[in-house]
This record gives C-alpha cells, structure tokens and sequence, in this order.
C-alpha cells in the first residue's frame, strides 16, 4: 500500500513542474492539425477519384 501511495505523490509532484501550454496555442496549433489533415485528406481523395477514374477507362475500353 505505501509503494501505491509513493507513487501517487510522486506524480502529483511531477505534475506541478509540467509547463502547460496557454490556450491560444493549443488553438492554434490543433486548427494547424486539422488544416494539414483536410489538405492531407483532400489530395488523396483526388488521387483515389483520378486513378479509379483512369482505371474505369482502361477497364472499360
């Protein structure tokens, strides 16, 4: 028992010398995020739609 509470301590002592980010920058760097993933996101789907296009043609014909 006195190990789980040691443990215990020692995180809420290592948790007061974290640095947390200010909310503006967790905004911002989360609206970064999810720009890339859409940027990300829309260029694969154009790959997917223009090769599954060419490949119906070439299929097809």
């Amino acid at each position: 028992m006195k190990k789980i509470l040691g443990y215990f301590s020692e995180v809420k002592l290592e948790r007061t010398k974290v640095t947390w980010p200010k909310r503006q920058d967790v905004v911002k760097l989360t609206l970064i995020v999810l720009a890339i993933s859409a940027i990300v996101g829309i260029f694969s789907g154009g790959l997917d739609f223009i090769f599954t296009k060419m490949l119906s043609i070439f299929v097809v014909k």
